[in-house]
């Protein structure tokens, strides 16, 4: 598909499909892509086998297959690596392979802007020749090619940037003028204020489209004072582009986000595959029409809600609040995901914790880990030593803290996030 004029409202005429129209559509896809999965991926031939996909034409009908979840992707690799069969395009004929935390390891396909990103971008004001500073990572996890190959499907020049160096990113947003920004919410502002402290330009990014954690208020506001507009989308490394926020008639994001065109969302009671009436808070369940890995109601984790209001941008599509907070303890802390898991890992290290807890907080609108430890006369080295541990288990850096035992409740939460709500 050719990257649509910058004059253009929309992204495609998929975006304003009529209700009747979207159904017809939907129909038509549904059994296809079950049948290509069936084919195609191992694992689905095994999940699915007594599916008729023929059968699969709507919502009703989809939420009677069974939920895919991260753990069961992670369970399969193992004793069939690389991919667990979840794949329906030959590894060797991948475009790249990405290994993320847990570990879980995604591929991407050859095909142009495999995880949809060029969409959401478009609504965020990317448009063809806009030069996007990318500060997402490129090493090893999907992220930075995930907005790359979006910006470049659109058109636009790439500066990739990646994560840390932050001197050497405001001097290239100095030099090369980009206009938009791309990368978790709280980065830009760290290369905003090193541009001020270092006396760089950093004037010419009036745009950004921000993902891998939440977008606070506050700080949407800080950016709007500073002359950027920022949007928000949800994704993941396993499905790409999930939903995006798009603007209203009034110049400001619409609330919620619109679901993108390429996947089907449904919002589920967590721990099942049972779909909630709309408005209710539930775990986001998503099909992805993608060839090559072809994820059929992979649950994220992830908690949202359906607004069932059309959206007053003019999209038809299904509308979601955005991200409000995880089924599980899991939490995301500056663009990763830390688990209960990666914390008994520290724990196991060091057998003077007792008991430990994961506090997430927010200061100087960036996000804070302290692992909170019950120990019985801790010094530095011994902190110094569980910092290594954490840092290692998480990919984040940590400030680790000493309780008495005893301190901590015995309500069994290990990952305590103490940031505000960010809904819609």
């Amino acid at each position: 598909m050719s990257a649509p004029a910058s004059d253009r409202p929309y992204y495609d005429d998929l975006e304003t499909r009529d209700a009747a129209t979207r159904a017809r559509d939907l129909a038509e896809a549904l059994p296809r892509q079950i049948a290509h999965a069936q084919q195609n991926a191992r694992a689905y031939a095994d999940l699915l086998a007594d599916v008729d996909p023929r059968s699969v034409t709507d919502r009703a009908a989809l939420a009677k297959l069974p939920v895919t979840r991260k753990q069961d992707v992670m369970d399969r690799q193992d004793p069939d690596a690389p991919l667990g069969g979840f794949n329906a395009s030959d590894v060797e004929a991948m475009a790249r392979l990405f290994a993320s935390p847990g570990p879980v390891y995604e591929p991407q396909g050859i095909r142009p802007d495999h995880w949809r990103m060029a969409r959401g971008l478009h609504a965020a004001g990317f448009h063809c020749g806009t030069v996007v500073h990318n500060s997402f990572a490129y090493h090893l996890t999907p992220g930075g090619w995930i907005f790359d190959a979006g910006a470049r499907a659109l058109g636009c020049p790439v500066i990739p940037a990646g994560t840390g160096n932050s001197e050497q990113q405001a001097a290239a947003i100095h030099t090369l003028r980009p206009a938009a920004f791309t990368g978790t919410p709280d980065y830009l502002k760290v290369l905003l204020d090193k541009a001020d402290e270092l006396g760089l330009d950093a004037s010419s990014i009036d745009r950004a489209m921000v993902s891998g954690g939440p977008l606070f208020p506050s700080l949407r506001q800080e950016y709007g004072d500073r002359g950027v507009t920022v949007r928000q989308c949800y994704a993941t490394a396993d499905l790409g582009l999930v939903a995006y926020e798009t603007t209203g008639p009034d110049g400001g994001p619409t609330p919620g986000m619109v679901v993108d065109e390429g996947v089907v969302v449904e919002i589920v009671r967590p721990g099942t595959g049972d779909p909630v009436p709309d408005g209710e808070v539930g775990e986001i369940v998503v099909t992805v029409f993608n060839p090559d890995y072809p994820l059929i109601r992979f649950a994220t984790g992830d908690m949202s809600a359906v607004i069932p209001d059309p959206s007053p941008c003019g999209r038809t599509n299904m509308r979601i609040k955005g991200w409000l907070g995880r089924a599980d303890q899991t939490a995301k802390v500056k663009g990763l995901f830390v688990h209960p898991q990666q914390i008994a890992r520290v724990t196991g290290r060091h057998p003077e914790i007792r008991k430990a807890r994961a506090q997430i907080t927010r200061e100087n609108e960036q996000d804070v880990l302290t692992l909170v430890c019950e120990v019985a006369g801790g010094d530095q080295s011994l902190a110094a030593g569980i910092a290594d541990s954490l840092r290692e288990a998480t990919q984040l850096k940590g400030a680790v803290a000493f309780v008495e035992p005893g301190d901590l409740p015995g309500d069994g939460i290990v990952i305590d996030d103490q940031r505000e709500s960010t809904a819609g």
